[in-house]
């Protein structure tokens, strides 16, 4: 029980940034986005996905735009903001940093 929760906890903290790095690439419609993470291993489900995604283009880090569907109604795809574009930089320096400093205290 209590490892399910550190693991649960340590990917809730990196699915934001995990969005935002796929969303840096190229515009994405949500149930693509969720297929992404789970092909990385992710397991998102839209519950989880829609809040985020809302939160984060109130804070101005992403926008969407419409796009025609060739199967349904239009379909909204997001992107990154320029705001959200400059906190990814500052995530991706400070992954490094914690990437660098996990790795340096497994050594020991």
């Amino acid at each position: 029980m209590y490892v399910e929760n550190v693991k649960s906890q340590m990917r809730k903290g990196m699915l934001e940034y995990c969005i935002m790095l796929l969303l840096d690439k190229k515009s994405y419609y949500s149930s693509d986005i969720i297929d992404e993470l789970e092909r990385a291993n992710l397991i998102v489900v839209e519950g989880t996905l829609y809040p985020l995604l809302s939160r984060l283009k109130k804070e101005g880090l992403l926008d969407y735009e419409w796009q025609e569907s060739p199967s349904g109604p239009p379909r909204k795809y997001y992107k990154l903001t320029d705001e959200g574009k400059a906190l990814l930089a500052v995530l991706d320096e400070n992954w490094q940093q914690l990437s660098c400093t996990v790795t340096r205290i497994r050594n020991l």
